[in-house]
Formats: C-alpha cells, structure tokens, sequence
C-alpha cells in the first residue's frame, strides 16, 4: 500500500519501518517463529513472500495469481502484484515467448512493489522453468509440473537433458509434482475427458499453494460457482481440484512445512478496503469525478492493450449515467469524445501511445477549442507497436510536445495502482476548471499490477460542480447584450461553457484561430500572439501543490526525483539505503505540466539529482531545459519494472560520488 497522508504521492505515514524492501535478501522469506500443527506438519510464521506462478498462456497463470491475490487481500495482508503475459493471443505452447508469469508479493508491513525474485516459482512446464530460474535466488522453493517434461518438451526450449535430473537445480528446494495427473485422477468421477480435466490443473496448483500459505478458500470456491454457474459440472470439477490441491499439500510428506504471514494490522489506516489493479480504479476514478461534477461521463475509445479493460469496464455502469462508444479507429474514438465535451458532458478517451500519435490533432483541436477533455494515455513500449504487455513510460515527451503548434496540455501521472483513481480526480479538476484537455498517464505496470485500496468515503472527494453559460456576458458599445465564448475568468482564464441549444449563446467552434473575446476567426498576427499566449498561461497557471520532499534529517546532499510507476521501486531503494545509513532524499511528481512552483528551488538545494526513469530520461531532459540543473538519468527500457535492488546499488554509488 502507498496511501500515505499529506504525501503528494500517497505514501503511509511509517513508510520507513525497518524490513520493508522489494526483493531477495530485504525481501527474504526468514521466518521468526515456528509452532506445530495436529497431524506433525510444521508452520513457520514469515513476514514476507514473493510467488510467481509461471506456465503457458493457455495454462490459466493470471487467474491462478489473481484468485490467490484475492483470497491474499481477503486475509489482511498488504500485497503488490506484476503480471507478465505475451503479447499474442495464443503463443506456440512450450515456447519461450509463449510463457505468461503472475508474480505476487505479500506481507504482514506496508510494502512497494511486486519483489525482485521469487521465493516461490510455480513452473507447469520446461519453458516456463526456463523463462525465470535466472529470477530464482538459491534455496528457493520450486514446485515443477513433471508431466509437461517429455522430451519433446525440454527440447523445444534447448534443455538438452531434464533439469530434474542433471543437477543444475541442487541449490533450490525442488519439489516434482505431477500436476496434470493428479488433477486427472481428482476429476475422475466427474464426466469430463482427460484433456478438459487436465486443464484444472492450475486450480490444482492454487489449492496446493493456498494450503501452503494459509489462505482462505471460501472466495476461490464461490468464484468458481459464479463465473461457471451456467455449467455446473465445470463448476463442481475446478472446486474438486482445488480442494484436491489442498488436500495433496496435507497428506504428502514432499510439503513437510506450510507457512502463515500474518495480516498486515498496523499498515493500513482504518477504514474499508479491497484489491484493486490500476485499470480498474482509474475507471472508478473516472465515474466518480462524473458523479461529483454532476455530469454525464462519455468515453470514446478504440480498443488497444493495456487500456482496454477501462473500456470494459465503464461500459457495466450505464446506471451512473455512463456512456461508452467503441469506435471505429483511434481518431473517431477523440472526435466523439471531445463532441461530448462540446454537448456538455466530461468527455474521455482512452489509449496507449500508438493511439495518442493518431488523435494529436484531435488534442490540438482541443486545445483550440478550449473544452475539457481528459486522455488517458496507458503507455507501453515502443515505438511503433512496440512492446503491447510490456511496460513502459515513455510517452512523457510526446504528452508534452506531440501537437503541432503552440498546444500546451496539462499532464498528471499516477504514481501505484490504487492512486490512479486519486488521479482520475485531480485530472477531471484540471480539465473541468481551466476548460482544456489533461493528459492523465499511467502504464502497463500499474494498469495491471494491483494492491490493497482504502474505498473513500463520498463526503470527503472534491466538489468538481460547474457552471454552464446560461446568459449574454458581454455588453457591446450601442448596450446589445451579446455572448463572447472566448471572454474569460480572470482567474483561470478559462472560457465560458455553453452548452449547446441555450437560447442565446449561439457561438463558433473550430480549428482556425479564434478572436479574442468574439471567438470570430481572425488571421491578425497580434491577436494570434495574444491568443497563444493566454492558452500558454492559462496553462502555466494551473493550481499546483508544492512537491513534498521525503528528507527525514534535512542533511542528504542526493535528491531521488521520479514520477508515475517509478515511485515504489524508488521509495524501497531509497528505504533500504537509509537502513544503511545512507543520507538520500525522495521527491515524487504528480504534476508534469506545469510542475510544482517550488521544484527549482528544491532541485537547487541538493548536491546531485537523480533521475529513475523507465524511457531514456525524459523527465531529466525536461528537468534540464528548465531549471538549468544537472539531473543525472538512471534508465531503464526492457519492458519491466525497475528492481529496487537495482536502484538502490545505483542510488548508493550515486551518495558515495
């Protein structure tokens, strides 16, 4: 969890408590107490564990993770999840490129990111032991699908011999487990073929590892009679092998110890709370900034990964006054939305970075337009197609710069999965008080990762009201009352928003510039000036908080700055360095464009600035240009989160500079 108070990334308060890390070693599974159970078996009691359940993309790995996380959060433990699935609808089974991972990290503290290595690695086949035991610290435990390792099998990934069998896997706990036939024998009363029963293996696998880390089952169960209610029989199947999972993990003697992991109790602030994945939360977000500005809420959207589920799910909530429009193409999925925003209502699109390429000019007419509008970039790697379920976050210099023209956009990113909904809120404020387009960025990591979600109370979310144009607001020369669409609050510089077909308020909208005031198309050079740069500092005007900086002792000479899904590998870097010893300060970005007023003066008060960044140092550049400080890039671009083992070696090399 990453809900702290008065953060401007959401931190907890007692973040820093010692044993909190992301990794093997820090993030080691020791156990600190051990009792006995009825029956012999015994139960060491740990704080922490990472598993990753690993197998082909058709062997059911993101549900098997998904329901463990659920019955995980059910419990009261703090978790961070990291699905890692192909980009093809189906890869060729057995393959490498075809292996589809779900990595979950639990424990009884606060925590920050999905782990660096597993203590736990559920392989259902050779390529999927192949594809992650470089991830696998010694002395961990494996639990292998024996009956996926034919040879046929180990040859297709190069095992020239069994792994099982050559030695190469004495330094893990390995346990052989023949998944698929056990599954088989479990199903035998119930009329299902051996094929269709053998793919019930991965409940198998989650009863055995349910068993072994005491999870609940109830959920598991009750999910399976729901999403199978029309099919019974598959029902009652999938139920038995789960239960016959369990039961494996009770009687055999290969699993001679189960483990506990205690409710995280003192890491959460009261209050109610639930899992939520990034995708998921910033569609809530989303409805409930509709909800507070008491408008409609459209979304226009072309389907692209990792956005999609935003789309899927607005579309369940027709009864909050939703409207979702599947579109033709990227282009049409803007043009609608923001003809939305034109009709009155908070118009949204979603996309990843191939899609924002195709709707810049649409963002450029927004801009023009001075309408709100919110884009939703859910960036992945690139460029091109690039990396589709692969994460990335590189896409900030085009959210920035990607327009033609002078075309100045407000930028917010979310920092973890559960403030992408804090995200989606402050987005629509920008959007809907300064009458502009916002760019709200998140990303393939926090879009599919998940964590533990305090449900806010609806008392306490912002009053995003508008007030819509209802009268003339201008007085000509000869006394005529007239409406001047581009005449504007002194404030904000915001224009007026008229709904169309109020009496009265009659007015043009385009893309050719406009007059200042009448909204009349003008070609007059000093009004062009004028006009580009109202639009600039209506933007450079938008109400930001101050960064809040984490320097417990006011004495580090390094300052850490990030932005988006950097900031919980960075914060359990930087916690491991102070545990150390090491002096380091943090500062995470919400706002990008503008940033925070006092950003330059803080960037100046530190020696050296760091920048972790998952692009080729964007956000450094930017830092650079502006405030003329020598920000040093930490990059990253493989597709995958950054490892907070990795950054704190880089960080402390950086303090020891």
């Amino acid at each position: 969890m990453t809900n702290q108070v008065n953060s401007p990334a959401g931190q907890r308060p007692g973040s820093d408590a010692p044993g909190s890390g992301g990794t093997s070693g820090a993030d080691g599974a020791e156990g600190d107490a051990k009792t006995e159970l009825g029956g012999g078996k015994e139960v060491r009691r740990l704080d922490r564990v990472i598993i990753r359940f690993a197998g082909d993309s058709g062997d059911g790995m993101q549900l098997t993770g998904d329901r463990f996380t659920s019955e995980t959060a059910s419990f009261g433990n703090d978790l961070s999840t990291l699905p890692n699935f192909p980009a093809e609808i189906r890869a060729p089974a057995g393959t490498l490129p075809g292996v589809s991972s779900f990595q979950l990290h639990f424990a009884d503290h606060d925590i920050l990111t999905p782990g660096d290595a597993p203590n736990v690695l559920v392989a259902m086949n050779p390529a999927a032991l192949k594809a992650n035991i470089a991830d696998v610290p010694r002395g961990a435990e494996i639990i292998v699908n024996t009956d996926e390792f034919t040879k046929r099998a180990m040859a297709k990934v190069g095992y020239p011999a069994s792994p099982l069998e050559d030695g190469s896997l004495d330094n893990y706990n390995v346990h052989q487990v023949p998944l698929t036939t056990l599954t088989v024998e479990a199903l035998k009363d119930f009329d299902v073929g051996r094929k269709d029963a053998g793919r019930s293996k991965n409940m198998f696998a989650l009863g055995l590892l349910s068993w072994m880390y005491n999870r609940p089952t109830e959920q598991t169960e009750h999910f399976l009679r729901t999403k199978f209610a029309k099919k019974p029989q598959v029902a009652q199947a999938n139920i038995a092998a789960f239960r016959a999972g369990w039961n494996f993990g009770e009687t055999t003697e290969d699993f001679a110890v189960s483990y506990e992991v205690a409710p995280a109790k003192t890491a959460f602030p009261p209050g109610t709370y639930r899992n939520i994945s990034g995708n998921l939360a910033l569609s809530y977000g989303l409805v409930a900034a509709s909800q507070q500005a008491d408008l409609p809420l459209f979304l226009g959207s072309y389907p692209i990964t990792p956005a999609s589920d935003v789309l899927h799910e607005l579309s369940r909530h027709k009864n909050f006054g939703v409207r979702t429009f599947q579109a033709e193409d990227e282009i049409a999925g803007i043009g609608a939305a923001l003809g939305a925003a034109f009709g009155g209502a908070l118009g949204v699109t979603t996309t990843s970075g191939p899609g924002v390429a195709l709707k810049s000019e649409t963002i450029g007419l927004a801009v023009s337009l001075e309408l709100p509008l919110l884009v939703v970039d859910i960036q992945r790697g690139g460029p091109s197609t690039g990396l589709p379920t692969k994460t990335e976050q590189a896409d900030l210099l085009q959210a920035m710069y990607g327009r033609n023209g002078e075309a100045p956009v407000p930028i917010v990113a979310a920092a973890t999965p559960a403030d992408c909904f804090d995200a989606a809120l402050e987005a629509a404020r920008i959007a809907l008080t300064y009458r502009t387009p916002v760019f709200l960025l998140s990303d393939g990591y926090l879009a599919n990762g998940s964590e533990p979600w305090r449900i806010p109370e609806v008392g306490d979310l912002p009053d995003l009201r508008v007030h819509f144009a209802k009268e003339p607001n201008h007085k000509l020369e000869d006394g005529t009352e007239a409406f001047w669409p581009y005449k504007r609050d002194p404030q904000t510089l915001a224009r007026p928003w008229a709904v169309p077909g109020t009496p009265g308020l009659e007015h043009r909208v385009g893309g050719i510039e406009k007059q200042d005031g009448t909204g009349n198309i003008s070609y007059d050079p000093a009004n062009h000036d004028l006009m580009v740069r109202t639009r600039q500092a209506k933007v450079d005007g938008v109400d930001v908080p101050d960064v809040e900086v984490d320097d417990p002792r006011g004495a580090a000479k390094v300052l850490v700055l990030g932005w988006g899904s950097t900031y919980g590998p960075i914060t359990a870097a930087v916690r491991r360095l102070r545990r150390g010893g090491q002096q380091i300060a943090q500062a995470h970005l919400r706002h990008l464009n503008p940033m925070p007023g006092n950003l330059g003066a803080v960037l100046r008060s530190y020696d050296k600035v760091v920048i972790p960044e998952m692009n080729l140092g964007q956000l450094a550049t930017l830092v650079r240009a502006k405030y003329l400080v020598d920000a040093h890039s930490y990059t990253q671009v493989n597709g995958m989160p950054f490892k907070a083992e990795q950054l704190a070696t880089a960080l402390k090399e950086a303090t020891n500079d």
